[in-house]
């Protein structure tokens, strides 16, 4: 394969992590720009997209005790995972509120711990705090690679084509050594927020631009795209998906985020364990994540409170976005449980302080 030169194609710019793109913005754009972005759209919903997710925080950990410190201080089970595992975990703070979500990845000599980039520098506080005697070495290696998300109905008939039948003997939830024509890369296999099939690429950095390289010059007849975080914003919107900083964050407790399926009945005691619980046995869980159709006006980006017809508090709105599928603006956020309900009308304030009209739509979005 013939070195990769400075004309190499790019992966859109992800270290702008905006929430997407809103409906006075639209207006902005060109409309070249508007066809790359449906084009990457309908790759992300009818084909196979690809997406540089680097900016994520990535740690490592090396040590004898890393299995059993992460196994306690986290939501799932992690301290019988074997080599070439990867789990999924919450860090949970004493009240139970999410720090944030994680994917470990045991490499066997060592652990790789994948979170988000906004609370990256947080994770690390943390998981600094609770090493006490334990045999745990904590490295920040943000940037030693390149890290790719592969996604879509057809991303595993793709990853087949690229990388061959080994592919199809991945069991998922896993993490392999791939060498497809010289190129050597750890290929995961796992599942996003609504049981979607996706994979992770983690290369160096020159071997990830050979891959990148590669994937376009052999796409075959698959719709392929690399993507944007425009148009992921408006994917994962559209999907329900929640995302740090804008619905991960310490305001919420796993239940309320729809994340219990990260959460091991059958551990003993973790951070936060107790109230998590509590908040399942006695059927205290107070809000939940939704879905909202913003029927008419603008709902500016940023947290928005959402109201009842006695302009009573009922809620938030976290992310927002414009929908040329759905037609309308979409929002994603939460409402108390008495208005969890399907259809359920409320209202919000636009500009000028104009009072919205907005339905609540359990997630992910149906046409």
């Amino acid at each position: 394969m013939q070195e990769v030169n400075s004309e190499l194609p790019q992966i859109p710019d992800s270290s702008n992590n905006t929430d997407g793109i809103s409906s006075e913005s639209l207006n902005d754009l060109t409309q070249d720009a508007l066809s790359v972005i449906e084009g990457e759209i309908n790759s992300l919903n009818n084909g196979v997209g690809m997406r540089d997710i680097s900016h994520l925080g990535v740690i490592e950990l090396r040590g004898t005790d890393v299995l059993d410190f992460l196994h306690r201080i986290s939501t799932n089970s992690i301290k019988q995972i074997v080599k070439g595992e990867v789990v999924k975990t919450i860090f949970t703070t004493e009240k139970g509120r999410v720090i944030d979500t994680a994917s470990i990845l045991n490499l066997d000599d060592y652990q790789l711990l994948i979170c988000s980039q906004e609370h990256h520098e947080k994770m690390m506080i943390w998981l600094r705090k609770y090493v006490i005697s334990d045999d745990v070495k904590l490295s920040n290696i943000n940037g030693k690679y390149t890290l790719l998300e592969v996604l879509g109905p057809q991303a595993d008939s793709f990853m087949t084509l690229i990388s061959g039948n080994i592919v199809n003997n991945i069991p998922p939830n896993t993490v392999k050594i791939i060498n497809t024509e010289g190129i050597i890369f750890f290929l995961m296999k796992h599942f996003d927020h609504n049981g979607q099939l996706i994979y992770w690429i983690l290369a160096d950095p020159l071997y990830a631009q050979k891959l990148i390289r590669y994937m376009i010059e052999n796409r075959g007849p698959f719709d392929f795209s690399l993507v944007g975080e425009s148009a992921y914003s408006l994917f994962r919107i559209e999907h329900g998906i929640p995302m740090a900083p804008y619905e991960i964050n310490d305001s919420h407790n796993p239940h309320e985020l729809g994340l219990m399926k990260l959460v091991s009945n059958n551990k003993g005691c973790y951070i936060g364990q107790e109230v998590i619980a509590r908040l399942e046995t006695y059927d205290k869980v107070q809000n939940h994540l939704c879905g909202f159709f913003i029927s008419n006006g603008f709902i500016e980006e940023g947290n928005n409170l959402v109201f009842d017809e006695n302009n009573l508090e009922a809620g938030q709105i976290t992310s927002s976005i414009y929908s040329n599928r759905f037609k309308k603006q979409l929002g994603i956020g939460f409402v108390k449980r008495k208005y969890f309900e399907d259809g359920k009308i409320l209202y919000a304030r636009g500009k000028g302080d104009d009072l919205i009209k907005i339905s609540v739509k359990r997630l992910p979005f149906k046409k």
